[in-house]
């Protein structure tokens, strides 16, 4: 992590980035670890949703036997281009979760990932897509790919998708070479969609409390 801190200040820029964050005891958390343009870290995020699955002729994985799970949704993060909420992969499946962080002022969500391979193919871009539109957010998904063992290798397909839903940036999947994808971040865009359509405003919490944020 020291060195992703340096790097940070040494470049200027700010970093979302996942990692196993150790514990006293215990197993450690996924993390999604926020660090800004000084090296230091202003926020992290311990993932609250355990990929435990086990599909036929898919993955079959148990991260609860080496990840403890989160407890709390955290704070949105104040970064130069928006308020950045903050989630880690499987998260992205549970929309909750992304409407939480809106309601609490998100402009920008951020899942770093690790998707499998068939469940990437099948529902990586819908699900990023999806929290966009409805939260009305840029989202930024860093993915890592290609093989990490005999038994595990990861999709890819790292993108940038707007508010209105335009995946605007993503890495190739042709190669498992470190990229980068670059977008431009309107905020004054993202307001205009949000006034255009102000679905926030038009929520039922009478009707549907238990999903209210």
């Amino acid at each position: 992590m020291k060195e992703i801190q340096q790097a940070a200040k040494d470049n200027n820029i700010w970093v979302s980035v996942g990692m196993h964050e150790q514990q006293a005891t215990g197993l450690p958390y996924n993390t999604n670890a926020v660090v800004s343009d000084e090296g230091m870290v202003v926020a992290a995020y311990r993932k609250l949703h355990l990929f435990d699955v086990n599909v036929k002729d898919g993955p079959r994985l148990l991260e609860s036997t080496s990840s403890s799970r989160g407890d709390r949704v955290a704070d949105v993060v104040d970064t130069p281009v928006g308020r950045l909420g903050l989630a880690v992969c499987y998260d992205m499946r549970f929309p909750e979760l992304a409407q939480s962080l809106r309601a609490r002022g998100a402009q920008l969500l951020s899942y770093p990932s690790a998707f499998t391979e068939p469940t990437g193919a099948a529902h990586w871009e819908v699900l990023l897509r999806a929290r966009a539109v409805e939260t009305q957010t840029y989202v930024f998904a860093a993915a890592q790919i290609g093989r990490h063992s005999a038994k595990r290798s990861s999709y890819g397909d790292a993108m940038i998708v707007d508010p209105w839903g335009v995946v605007v940036a993503r890495c190739s999947r042709t190669t498992s070479e470190p990229l980068l994808a670059l977008a431009e971040i309107n905020i004054d865009y993202l307001e205009k969609v949000r006034r255009e359509m102000p679905v926030f405003s038009h929520k039922r919490p009478d009707i549907f409390s238990d999903y209210s944020s």
